[in-house]
């Protein structure tokens, strides 16, 4: 719930994206003013990268000067610029709407989004003038010798300091009432979530002070020397050997032979490549261990505890594959667990990557969709899903809105039930199907869509015995 409140409110203070919604109400207080962190890879359906907390600010890993103050002193709390405050509200009236009031040059503009959540929250931004940054990095070093400094670099992992946020500027409480309109679905809740009824009400307490959203300047470190990037560069590392800065990745590269990148189908075409790279592995497994792998994704689509859990050890597994105990109490995981515990260190390497492209993907979905997928999976219809998921992205709707007609025998399902599984699955994603293989689709379709795809691909290789 607090992910889809930071995500909304994100999205209506920075259409651009540059704005990154804080996930975890636990890991809040780690996205304020002068945190490290890192950022996860980016891929083709999700284009704007997700950040990692550290357990660091800049202040821990600077050097004392020749005065031996504290670092603090440096910016004290005073020079944390405020903004104005920026007061975000919804409603339910039977449709759900919100409206966003945010200052611009002492005009207001007015933002409509749809919302299923009621309440309001007041918002200030907090940010580090950058001067104080550049007079910062001139009377105080990098300290080379830190812990944390030095595992970052034999990793060659990149570093990213918070300089703006926008917080709670007091405490809220949003409530959320979920009933599904109905009895399809309300099956589907009683049949595979663990709350087993769809009518339910959660609810959750911001407190002041919380953060909700971020913004951050990457790093670079020379010798102790270190300076910040004002215009994101990709590909740009932050340790730098002998006076050269070294380029890297975050995200997938797909090529053909002649060294080209692949956009021959459009983002289809690389969405593929992508696909197909991070799940290569897989077919290295024997088929018990597909069985393993299934077993436990199947339960984190049903838990969103579990898919926390996981989540958690797969990225320790990425950060410190030496020094991993992949310990659970849950048996739905436990198996898998022991699998990569057992796994030697490169193919682990490999198969952690693989499950946590799958955990991108499945993050991207609804709770709605999740069920579907698993109603899916029991009526064996996933690869027939798959191919029509594809024939859809093929008509490049990224970026747009608009109509297309496909093939309607795509469609065709045995049974009646199975089309309008599929049906509500797809307009979850933004397109809406006729009968006649007419479509309409929403201007953010294809993210959703490529994130199905990817999902869809998974649970279909997981799911064949042979």
């Amino acid at each position: 719930m607090f992910k889809k409140v930071t995500q909304t409110i994100a999205k209506q203070m920075d259409p651009k994206g540059e704005l990154i919604p804080v996930y975890s109400i636990l890991d809040q207080e780690h996205f304020r003013p002068l945190c490290l962190v890192r950022r996860k890879g980016k891929t083709i359906f999700r284009p704007t990268p997700g950040y990692l907390r550290t357990e660091y600010s800049l202040y821990d890993v600077l050097l004392l000067g020749e005065d031996k103050t504290s670092t603090e002193l440096l910016i004290p709390a005073e020079d944390v610029q405020d903004s104005s405050q920026v007061t975000f509200t919804h409603h339910v009236d039977g449709r759900v709407e919100g409206k966003l009031h945010l200052p611009v040059n002492s005009a207001n503009t007015e933002v409509s989004t749809r919302w299923s959540k009621e309440g309001s929250i007041k918002l200030e931004k907090k940010s580090i003038p950058v001067a104080k940054l550049e007079s910062l990095k001139t009377e105080r070093k990098i300290n080379m010798n830190h812990s944390f400094i030095k595992q970052l670099k034999k990793k060659q992992q990149n570093l990213y300091v918070v300089h703006e946020s926008i917080q709670a500027s007091e405490e809220t409480n949003y409530e959320e009432y979920n009933k599904t309109e109905g009895s399809f679905m309300a099956q589907l809740y009683a049949k595979f979530s663990t709350q087993g009824s769809r009518g339910c009400k959660h609810s959750i307490t911001i407190p002041k002070g919380c953060t909700i959203a971020f913004r951050t300047m990457q790093l670079t470190i020379e010798d102790g020397s270190w300076c910040i990037h004002h215009f994101p560069e990709e590909n740009i590392q932050t340790f730098v050997s002998d006076g050269i800065h070294h380029f890297r990745e975050d995200n997938i590269q797909v090529f053909e032979s002649d060294g080209k990148q692949c956009f021959s189908h459009g983002k289809l075409g690389a969405l593929e490549k992508e696909v197909k790279a991070k799940y290569q592995i897989f077919s290295m497994l024997s088929v018990d261990l597909y069985a393993t792998f299934l077993k436990s994704i199947k339960a984190v689509m049903r838990n969103r505890n579990l898919f926390q859990e996981l989540t958690q050890k797969v990225e320790a597994v990425l950060d410190e594959t030496d020094n991993c105990e992949l310990k659970t109490e849950s048996p739905d995981l436990k198996d898998l667990l022991h699998t990569l515990q057992d796994t030697p260190g490169d193919l682990l390497l490999k198969l952690a990557g693989a499950i946590n492209y799958t955990l991108y993907a499945l993050d991207e979905l609804t709770e709605d969709q999740l069920l579907l997928l698993l109603e899916s999976l029991e009526e064996d219809i996933v690869f027939q899903q798959l191919k029509l998921v594809k024939s859809i992205l093929g008509h490049d709707i990224q970026d747009m809105e608009g109509c297309f007609s496909m093939d309607a025998s795509l469609l065709s399902f045995s049974q009646e039930k199975e089309q309008k599984l599929t049906t509500a699955m797809l307009e979850m994603s933004g397109v809406k199907i006729q009968k006649n293989g007419s479509a309409e689709y929403k201007q953010e379709a294809f993210s959703s869509l490529a994130a199905l795809y990817a999902s869809l691909y998974v649970l279909d290789l997981l799911s064949k015995s042979d």
